[in-house]
């Protein structure tokens, strides 16, 4: 025991301790000669040795909030984190660096008055408001570290990006193949939604009121990047918002290309540009395509798109749609970055540059540099930040206001989204999976006992007979904690059950397409294929993720190389993105059936 009690002792000296045992022999060593400048140089070791371990201890404790941030209460662990956070920020040695508000933070004027923004900027102390920025950062680096991987190539694309290199050099090469990985990903997984769905709210109702001319579901601002990527659906601009956020923390440079109104000066995102060496390469995020290069071939530059009549005039399907841009129309572009005011703080740039190892994440952005790279194609008429980020949050603020206020408003915004933002037991264990999914833990961790993506996602799955008997049967409804209240009569009770039947449907619908998408991106391409053609696809369980899986079953057969049944699925007329699947259909034909 006592030998085991000394190892422990060995073992346990801290980098502090050891240097004041090198202190002490230093003297010894010496014998009685008064180094008084050793002892100091010494002593500032120490001093240093200790700050350093206070230092990373609060990131560990930052990180590891972060995390596990899915399953805390938000506004409690914003608070921690930001005060661990701060005690980093005191303890760092050096000064602040430079202090001067970027020169393109001023195209956000717009939206926000300038002193506001400027004090935003400035500010060195970390507050609750920036754990948003920290949380996305976390889980797009998570994501990018396993979606960026070989079994997510787009077939299309592989024998064009495999002779990239000798043309365009082999750091532009590897950081376009990226970038291609990215956005198979973002139109695989995030399913697609029309542009504006402000008519499909019903009549009844009512309608907060937006600022900056913003509707109840409105397009691109009617999400914010993390409810995007979080619930899997979302419009073109923003599928367009999470694709731009991938490239960002794998350090690919991308932006959103938008039209300007001659008349009024408004903005119309059309594209993605991702800019590999001295060229910007389009990808479209309401078709699900990279925009096709000259001959069908690999991904269009945006100057082969001004130049060349065919490369536009292509994303025409004859018969059924015709692309409402042609060469004319994009002959000059607005590049708009998608980043948050937050992140070209000096507080963000310091702490990025505190985190190491697998700590690292993009924190922070020279805007300034990037615009003279993206300003320096030709094609791009200034580049400005994007407003959208700010828009949502404000979209967002307005409407919880809305649900303080308004009970019918309360159970239309909260209600859609309660299976897997609710704080019941199946909410929690949905969101758990899905936090496990995006991080890509996929499986179980029995060392750790934690519970991986697939079981989470199985869990939710419970029996049909089972959900249909939740009203009749006690036992059941015993088992799943339900329980009627004091003062609550038979017919209220039923209604309440009734409701909690949907949500177990959405619930486990929403589970089943998930567990799909995770058996397609951990290469089980055939299990994928047939979670989604008789799960998913089970013509008596049909759900919201119809569309999407239907394009995923799609592309789960092009890895089997069943041609036809591909080309016959991307063709049906039921989907939403069908414009952008029969310009799949025909690619894929003359890809690999000619």
């Amino acid at each position: 025991m006592l030998h085991f009690a000394k190892q422990a002792m060995t073992f346990a000296l801290s980098p502090a301790s050891v240097l004041a045992c090198m202190a002490s022999a230093t003297v010894l060593l010496a014998g009685c000669t008064d180094d008084s400048e050793t002892v100091r140089r010494i002593q500032t070791q120490r001093q240093v040795a200790l700050q350093k371990q206070s230092q990373q201890d609060h990131l560990g404790e930052t990180v590891s909030l972060l995390s596990q941030f899915v399953g805390l209460n938000e506004e409690k662990a914003s608070r921690q984190i930001s005060y661990h956070l701060n005690q980093w920020s005191q303890n760092q040695s050096g000064g602040e660096g430079s202090v001067n508000v970027p020169e393109l933070a001023s195209t956000l004027t717009d939206v926000v008055p300038e002193e506001n923004l400027r004090a935003e900027i400035l500010r060195s102390e970390f507050q609750p408001t920036d754990v948003g920025v920290l949380r996305d950062a976390y889980l797009f680096r998570h994501a990018v570290q396993w979606i960026d991987d070989p079994v997510r190539e787009d077939p299309l694309l592989v024998d064009w990006l495999n002779g990239l290199s000798e043309e365009i050099g082999e750091d532009a090469a590897a950081q376009l193949r990226t970038a291609c990985r990215l956005f198979d990903w973002t139109i695989r997984n995030v399913a697609a939604e029309p542009l504006d769905s402000s008519g499909s709210v019903p009549p009844q109702v009512p309608r907060p009121q937006l600022p900056f001319g913003m509707m109840l579901e409105g397009p691109g601002y009617r999400q914010t990047l993390y409810q995007t990527i979080w619930r899997g659906r979302g419009d073109p601009i923003q599928r367009a918002s999470v694709f731009t956020a991938l490239c960002e923390q794998a350090g690919v440079r991308s932006a959103v290309l938008a039209r300007q109104s001659d008349d009024d000066g408004s903005l119309t995102p059309w594209a993605v540009g991702v800019l590999a060496g001295d060229q910007i390469y389009l990808f479209e995020t309401e078709l699900g395509l990279p925009i096709p290069g000259p001959d069908q071939v690999g991904v269009a530059t945006l100057e082969q798109a001004r130049k060349e009549p065919t490369v536009m005039r292509r994303l025409d399907v004859a018969g059924y749609f015709d692309y409402p841009l042609s060469r004319t129309d994009i002959q000059q572009s607005v590049a708009l970055l998608n980043t948050r005011m937050e992140a070209v703080s000096p507080r963000m740039k310091k702490l990025e540059d505190g985190l190491t190892g697998d700590r690292r994440m993009t924190l922070y952005v020279d805007v300034d540099k990037v615009a003279k790279q993206l300003d320096a194609v030709p094609g791009i008429a200034g580049v400005r930040m994007w407003t959208l980020p700010l828009l949502a949050e404000i979209y967002q603020a307005e409407a919880r206001r809305m649900v303080d206020r308004d009970p019918m408003f309360s159970f239309y915004f909260m209600s859609r989204w309660a299976v897997l933002d609710g704080q019941d037991e199946m909410a929690r264990n949905l969101s758990s999976g899905r936090w496990q999914h995006l991080t890509g833990q996929f499986a179980d961790d029995d060392i750790e006992g934690v519970k991986g993506a697939r079981t989470r996602y199985l869990e939710q799955r419970a029996p049909e007979f089972e959900i249909s008997d939740l009203r009749i049967n006690v036992d059941l409804q015993k088992r799943y904690g339900l329980r009627r209240g004091l003062g609550i009569d038979s017919s209220q009770y039923d209604q309440q059950l009734q409701q909690i039947q949907m949500f177990m449907r959405l619930g486990k619908r929403t589970a089943t397409h998930w567990l799909a998408l995770v058996q397609y991106d951990d290469g089980r391409f055939d299990t994928a294929a047939n979670w989604f053609e008789k799960r998913v696809l089970d013509e008596e369980q049909l759900s919201m993720w119809e569309d999407s899986a239907r394009y995923n079953l799609a592309r789960a057969k092009e890895h089997a190389e069943a041609w036809d049944e591909v080309e016959e699925l991307l063709k049906s007329e039921r989907t939403y993105s069908e414009h952008g699947n029969r310009l799949r259909a025909r690619l894929v034909d003359k890809s690999f059936q000619e």
